[in-house]
Formats: structure tokens, sequence, C-alpha cells
């Protein structure tokens, strides 16, 4: 079972660009929108485009990396619903175009939570929405929300702010959020927007290698 980490926040938080001190060596990206990585050398990174869920499930179950990034999550299923925005649904066909979109975003993280090999780390990157005056995960309609809170199928969820002009991590719920982390894993509510000091701590946290392909150095 991998470690999957939510990273949420709005566009031009970070998100994107905490994978800048990560070694692209230990990274594989997959990259919704094809859009270039934000920070010099983001090209060294190994990409794959793609916004079909069961490509990325394959990419997910595939992938040698220990390190596994998806970046703008949400628009997996946006991509779905603008594409079809020019097609007319009704009766039982529009409820189950909703139906479908739910089930391919939900099955892109169960795949990665529970089939994803221990001790490899995903990261899921993805934008925010207000719902009730408390911050989450943006997705498409109801249909999902109503019955599945993703963000309470992982144990850790990362929400970018801005201070004083600085990029943070924010680690622990305020009441408006749903961040989380586990106990004493962090010993600020606020960090770095550092993503390969977040699969630092939890790789320490959890006893994980780093580099599980690494050859022990000889004495």
């Amino acid at each position: 079972m991998a470690i999957t980490t939510f990273v949420l926040g709005n566009s031009g938080e970070g998100k994107s660009f905490s994978l800048k001190h990560l070694d692209p060596k230990l990274v594989g990206v997959i990259n919704v929108n094809n859009k270039p990585l934000p920070f010099r050398g983001g090209h060294d990174f190994k990409k794959i485009a793609t916004d079909n869920a069961e490509r990325i499930k394959q990419v997910l179950l595939q992938s040698q990396a220990p390190i596994i990034v998806i970046d703008d999550f949400q628009y997996v299923m946006g991509n779905e619903y603008i594409g079809g925005a020019n097609q007319k649904f009704t009766g039982d066909a529009a409820f189950q175009r909703y139906n479908i979109m739910a089930y391919n975003a939900w099955s892109i993280l169960n795949t990665a939570i529970r089939e994803v090999p221990d001790n490899k780390r995903v990261y899921i990157l993805s934008h925010i929405q207000e719902d009730n005056g408390r911050s989450k995960i943006k997705t498409i309609g109801k249909m999902l929300d109503d019955k599945i809170v993703l963000e309470g199928m992982v144990t850790m969820v990362l929400q970018t702010t801005v201070q004083d002009s600085q990029h943070f991590f924010m680690t622990q719920n305020n009441g408006f959020n749903t961040v989380k982390s586990p106990e004493d894993m962090f010993q600020s509510e606020l960090i770095p927007n550092d993503l390969n000091a977040v699969d630092d701590a939890i790789c320490d946290y959890y006893g994980i290698a780093k580099n599980p392909n690494q050859q022990p150095e000889q004495a």
C-alpha cells in the first residue's frame, strides 16, 4: 500500500513548484494538463501527459519510480466535464455521466492507495474549492462529494498558503480546511512548500528507504 498524500491549494500558490528539490531520478510525474514545471530543471523530470483515468492507473501500477506525482488531479474530472459540454445529456444519461466522472476520480485514488506497491509515495496535487466556509479538494458536482470524502481516504493532506510573500504548506487543521498529518511528523503548523522535505519526513516517520533501489555503501 503506497503512502498517498494530497497537496491542495489555489493556482499559483506553489503546488507544482514544491517539486523543485526532489531528485528527478526518483520521481515520475503524471502531468494531467501537459504543462511545464515552473522552475529551472523541470524538464529533467520524467513525465507522462494524460488525463485519461485508465491510463493514469496503468502508469501508477507500472512506474518503477519510488515517488509518483499526479499534477493537477482536478483536471481529470474537469477536462472530462468540459469535453462533453457540447453534447446534450438528459435523464439517465446525464446522471450516468456524473457517475462515470466520480468513479474515474475515485478509482485513481483507490489504485494509488490499495494497489501501488508498499513504501512508494504518491503525491496528488489538486485545486481547492470553498464549501460552506471550508476549503476542500475541488471536484465536479455533488455526485462524488455526497458519497465519498476523498480526503478521508488518505492519512495526510497538506494545503498551500502564502504569508508575507512566502509560500508554505499547512500541516494541521485550522477548522476551515481538510488539512491533516500524522502526530509529530512535523514540528510546525507551517512548513516550507518543499515536497522533498515532506518526503524525507514521511520516509523517516515510517522507516522507508528514500531510494529502495540504491545499493548500500561498502565499508
